[in-house]
C-alpha cells in the first residue's frame, strides 16, 4: 500500500514525503512542478502532472495501490490571491474537486488535508481555537476553507474520512540539510530576511507597523516544517486506526512579531539586516496564534523544534550551503 502526496515536490510536501520514507512508507508524489522542484524529492515515485487532469490522475490511482492520500498541491500566496481569486479558486477548489472524485473512483477513503490558519481571518480571540469563528480576510484563505467544507461534503455523501491541519507559518529546513524553501517568488518572511543576509536583497520589508500589536507589526506562530510533516503522518495514521474527519491547529503556541523574526535572524546570521516599513499588505490578519491542544491530545502530536532561534537556524544553514535554492533560477 502507497501514500500519494499531491504537491510532494513542494516544501512542506517535499519533507512530508521524506518523513514517510524514514518511516518505511510506499510513497507516489504528483506535482506538476509550477513550484515544486524534483531535487526536493528524496524518494518515493514521481508522475509529473496537474491533478486537474482527470485522465492523469486517474491513471496515477490505477498503477498504485493507494492507501491514503496527504494533500499539498495548492497555490498559496496571498497577495496573489487577492489580486487573482480566479487562478486560486481553479487551481485550489477546482484541482480538490477532481482529487476526491477520482479517490471516490478508486475507493479511497483516507484524506489529510494541508489547510491554514488563513481560514480564521482576524481572529476573536488568541490563542485560536478549532471551532472559533472561520471568516477569511483572503481569497487564499477563502478557498482553503471552501475546500475544507467539500472535503466534508464528501465523508457524508462517500464515506471519505478527512483531517484538515490548520497552520501557522512554516520555517526552517530538514536536519539532513537536503532540502528546504526554495520559492519563486518567495513571499515567505523567514527566507526573505536570511536573503537579505546573504546579499541577496538590501533590506527587508515590513509591511505596515501600525497594527495592534506591542511593536505595531503582524505577530505569527512559527512552526518547524519537519514538526508539520511529522503531524501530517500522525493524521494519516488516526484515520487508518478508524478515526472520524477532524479539523487540526498546528502551532507552537507562540507569537512573534516581524520586528522579533528579524532581531532573531540578525542575532543568528551576525548580519545586520536593514529593515523598511513599507505599506500594510491587503488581506493581512494582525495576530494568528494556534492552540494545538487537540492536535496534542488526540494526535499525540507534539512540535520537537519549537525554539525560533532553532527554527532561523536551521533554514540559515541550509540558505548559507544552498544560496541559489535548489540551481534552476
Amino acid at each position: 500500500m502507497a501514500v500519494l502526496v499531491t504537491g510532494g515536490a513542494g516544501y512542506i510536501g517535499s519533507h512530508a514525503v521524506a518523513a514517510l520514507l524514514e518511516k518505511g512508507e510506499q510513497v507516489v508524489i504528483v506535482d506538476n512542478l509550477y513550484q515544486g522542484h524534483r531535487e526536493a524529492i528524496l524518494g518515493g515515485k514521481l508522475y509529473e502532472g496537474d491533478i486537474r487532469d482527470a485522465e492523469f490522475l486517474e491513471k496515477v490511482f490505477a498503477e498504485n495501490d493507494i492507501d491514503g492520500v496527504i494533500h499539498f498541491a495548492a497555490n498559496s500566496l496571498v497577495g496573489e490571491s487577492m489580486k487573482d481569486p480566479g487562478k486560486y479558486y481553479h487551481n485550489n477548489v477546482y484541482g480538490t474537486l477532481c482529487l476526491l472524485e477520482q479517490m471516490v473512483k478508486a475507493g479511497v477513503k483516507r484524506i489529510v488535508f494541508s489547510s491554514t490558519a488563513a481560514t480564521y481571518g482576524e481572529p476573536e480571540k488568541v490563542p485560536i481555537e478549532e471551532f472559533d469563528r472561520t471568516l477569511p480576510t483572503n481569497a487564499y484563505g477563502e478557498t482553503k476553507l471552501s475546500m475544507e467544507k467539500m472535503i466534508r461534503w464528501f465523508d457524508v455523501a462517500h464515506g471519505v474520512k478527512s483531517v484538515s491541519l490548520r497552520y501557522f507559518n512554516a520555517a526552517g529546513a530538514h536536519e539532513s540539510g537536503r532540502i528546504g524553501e526554495d520559492h519563486e517568488p518567495e513571499s515567505h518572511l523567514v527566507p526573505l530576511v536570511l536573503q537579505v543576509a546573504l546579499g541577496q536583497r538590501e533590506f527587508i520589508s515590513v509591511f505596515g507597523d501600525d497594527y495592534g500589536t506591542e511593536d505595531g507589526t503582524c505577530v505569527r506562530d512559527y512552526i518547524h516544517v519537519s514538526d508539520l510533516a511529522d503531524a501530517h503522518l500522525l493524521a494519516l495514521d488516526r484515520l487508518r486506526e478508524g478515526g472520524e474527519s477532524s479539523v487540526y491547529n498546528l502551532g507552537c503556541g507562540n507569537g512573534f512579531s516581524v520586528k522579533q523574526v528579524v532581531d532573531i535572524a540578525r542575532q543568528v546570521t551576525g548580519h545586520p539586516i536593514p529593515a523598511k516599513i513599507e505599506p500594510r499588505r491587503s488581506g493581512d490578519p494582525a495576530i494568528l496564534i494556534a492552540s494545538s491542544d487537540r492536535a496534542r491530545s488526540e494526535l499525540g502530536w507534539s512540535p520537537r523544534r519549537d525554539k525560533l532561534e532553532d527554527i532561523i537556524a536551521s533554514a540559515w544553514k541550509w540558505h548559507s550551503a544552498n544560496p541559489k535554492g535548489y540551481g534552476l533560477r
